[in-house]
């Protein structure tokens, strides 16, 4: 049996839809905090395994009788590698037999803008390493999906205004990733695998802008900012201080290059290519 954590967020949602096409809902649990975040997995005939990333007492009796665990990382930036901690330990005490873990895409770590969000997922990968158990590592890219939150959701109005550069990312749209992950879970294989989930190309802003201009038809222009005149944009929104740190390491790790990268990977997991980005914004901005 196949266990799915962070079942009820986007990325948990498209891998469980995915099992469903593949194998039987007796195959697949997935864990939640909130049953009544469930419906719609009860009716499919999955079993919901209630437990908190924060109880591991409450994971032990979830992972039970339970094969292999995907472990969707979690949102809580200060306690995240000690959650993922708590979910490897308890699968290990029921004997689980692979884990997967979806971690993060980057050439270098060690000089991201962003470390203090991503080093819990290089923590939570040596932890599971020096475990001893199967595992699979998804490196996944950032999200196509978080164009709208970079660029905007009216950036033909307002055009796309970042602090990025000419820096590029190899963005691999949210449910393609999601169905590979599903399609490898079902991979009886046991070595261990680690797989860059990246787009087939990458893309700078200034990039999606001339996509966007092209496919609606409007002037969509992009605006290289300085960092200091993004977070002042963002105040003016009044995003809290803590996001807009947030924001402006991922913005100043794309004009590093960080994320700009691309594997066949994905396509390998798919079975075909992956969307083209002009087919992925016409999806994104409804064109």
């Amino acid at each position: 049996m196949i266990l799915v954590t962070g079942s009820t967020g986007n990325l948990g949602k498209a891998v469980v839809t995915q099992l469903l096409k593949k194998t039987t809902a007796s195959n697949i649990a997935v864990l939640a905090r909130d049953v009544n975040k469930t419906t719609d997995f009860k009716k499919a005939g999955v079993e919901v395994r209630i437990g908190d990333f924060d109880n591991p007492s409450s994971l032990l009796k979830a992972l039970n009788r339970i094969d292999q665990v995907l472990l969707i990382s979690g949102t809580d930036p200060v306690n995240r590698f000690l959650q993922h901690k708590n979910v490897v330990d308890a699968a290990l005490k029921n004997g689980i037999k692979r884990i997967a873990y979806t971690s993060i895409a980057m050439n270098d770590f060690s000089t991201s803008a962003n470390q203090f969000l991503m080093q819990s997922h290089f923590q939570t990968e040596d932890y599971i390493k020096a475990s001893q158990v199967n595992y699979t590592f998804y490196r996944n890219n950032l999200y196509a999906d978080t164009i709208l939150m970079f660029a905007g959701e009216n950036p033909f109005e307002t055009g796309i205004n970042l602090p990025t550069e000419h820096g590029k990312v190899g963005f691999a749209l949210r449910r393609e990733i999601g169905e590979a992950i599903a399609n490898d879970l079902l991979i009886s294989e046991s070595n261990n695998r680690i797989y860059q989930m990246t787009g087939f190309q990458s893309y700078s802003f200034s990039d999606i802008a001339s996509e966007l201009s092209k496919i609606s038809g409007s002037d969509v222009n992009y605006n290289d900012l300085k960092a200091i005149e993004y977070k002042e944009i963002l105040k003016k929104y009044e995003i809290p201080e803590e996001y807009i740190e947030m924001y402006s390491a991922f913005t100043e790790d794309i004009k590093n290059n960080q994320h700009n990268i691309i594997s066949s990977d994905l396509e390998k997991l798919l079975g075909r290519k992956s969307i083209q980005l002009s087919d992925a914004l016409k999806e994104l901005y409804n064109l």
